[in-house]
């Protein structure tokens, strides 16, 4: 007689592959609904501030796309990907400039998101690390791990997705949630 348990059985290769999945499923998920609030939006409504503040809907699409690009470059490319950029290029990475349209914007973050992906699924260890660059955000000599990257890309993707709907909230009155 054969008996069983209940109780879940994991293989070291099984549950590093489980996280990777849960993690890329969790930013999945809030790209998901960053891109669902912008939806049905003109270029112009998406280049709208509704706030006192420099961020319009289609310039958060654009700062999380750069954030996630940085980030990753920084896993393969080391610190020099996340040196910081002038004021301008950091504000202009909030707005959507003249000439820009939203599905050139949502194009570009889709090809991040799956640059991201592929990225993370080939990785061989999450736990694998960087020193961070210097800057007066950072403990120096302070180092992420693949995994704190991803976290860190994953909390900018659902912190932005939050603001997003209170911008189009503002905008037409439509919300993503609730």
């Amino acid at each position: 007689m054969t008996t069983t348990t209940n109780t879940p059985t994991t293989s070291p290769t099984t549950s590093a592959s489980r996280e990777v999945e849960d993690l890329l499923g969790t930013l999945a998920l809030h790209r998901g609904l960053l891109k669902h609030t912008v939806r049905g939006l003109s270029d112009e409504q998406a280049a709208l501030r509704t706030t006192v503040s420099e961020l319009c809907l289609g310039g958060l699409v654009k700062h999380v796309t750069l954030v996630e690009s940085g980030w990753t470059a920084f896993l393969t490319e080391g610190p020099e990907a996340v040196s910081g950029a002038d004021g301008n290029t950091w504000a202009d990475g909030f707005r959507m400039l003249p000439g820009e349209r939203l599905a050139d914007v949502l194009d570009a973050y889709d090809a991040v998101a799956r640059r991201t992906e592929e990225l993370v699924r080939a990785l061989p260890d999450l736990d694998a690390d960087r020193e961070l660059p210097p800057a007066p955000w950072f403990t120096p000599g302070a180092r992420w791990s693949a995994r704190r990257v991803l976290l860190h890309v994953l909390a900018e993707t659902a912190q932005h997705a939050g603001h997003a709907d209170v911008l189009r909230e503002s905008l037409d009155g439509q919300r993503t949630m609730g």
